[in-house]
């Protein structure tokens, strides 16, 4: 299991544009990747122009899969633009539910 928390701050003026790659992102690495288990996106209540992504994957390989779509290239193509801080990365392991517990 590989899971990801990232944190972006996005400009002001280009969250409604953000909204929208991020979410073609998180859908579709939803329905269309099988090793893509959760792809939750998460606004801060006291800065919303801070977003959290919580991202499981299977494995690694699913992991890196997921970095070869076009929808993540779509995303990762954008992102730069809409950015005003550098982006935040952690990969983390659960603690619960335990691995197997994940479908």
């Amino acid at each position: 299991m590989e899971i990801l928390m990232i944190t972006v701050h996005i400009k002001p003026e280009m969250q409604e544009k953000f909204l929208g790659v991020i979410r073609h992102d998180a859908a579709h690495s939803e329905q269309d990747e099988p090793g893509c288990l959760r792809f939750d996106v998460l606004q801060d209540t006291e800065d919303p122009n801070q977003f959290y992504y919580y991202e499981v994957y299977r494995d690694g390989a699913a992991r890196a899969a997921h970095r070869e779509t076009p929808h993540f290239k779509a995303y990762n193509e954008q992102i730069g633009e809409l950015m005003d801080r550098d982006v935040v990365r952690r990969v983390v392991h659960n603690v619960h539910p335990l691995d197997p517990a994940w479908r």
